[in-house]
């Protein structure tokens, strides 16, 4: 199996393989799926997100407009918590070079949009269900009110 660089440590180079960069690329994904969905979904950023929301659509600069507007989408956030996390880590695919951080990264997002596609209808079908069992609930009360009423 071919052995590929991956970042040094001191002056030890690491080598690794394509199946143990495979699996750093999943596991690399879950932090930036993380950041990005809890910036631009979760309520302990909602203040900030409404703000940039507010900016971008105000602004008249198109620039402006985007820039604001990459902080409430996951998809465009996403990158940018991506070459963080190159950054922090310079993780490679398949390459040691400049294309290796390239597909990395678009790697990297995909999986994490992934992770965030998932977790959004996962937690669509637990609300979903939740409502489900209120609206059960509330029809067991109303029978047993009208059971009890007539006795």
């Amino acid at each position: 199996m071919t052995q590929l660089v991956f970042g040094a440590v001191g002056n030890r180079v690491i080598h690794v393989s394509i199946g143990h960069q495979v699996l750093l690329l999943f596991l690399f994904a879950i932090p930036v799926a993380c950041v990005s969905w809890t910036v631009t979904h979760e309520d302990v950023f909602r203040e900030l997100r409404e703000w940039f929301t507010a900016r971008s659509n105000a602004s008249r600069n198109i620039l402006s407009r985007k820039f604001f507007y990459l902080f409430t989408c996951e998809y465009c956030f996403s990158h940018y918590i991506a070459i963080g996390m190159l950054f922090l880590t310079r993780f490679t695919l398949v390459f040691e070079d400049w294309r290796g951080y390239l597909i990395a990264g678009f790697s990297i997002v995909w999986i994490a949009n992934l992770y965030m596609s998932l977790f959004g209808r996962l937690r669509l079908a637990i609300t979903s269900e939740r409502q489900d069992i209120e609206v059960v609930e509330k029809m067991v009360k109303k029978d047993e009110d009208d059971l009890g009423a007539k006795g």
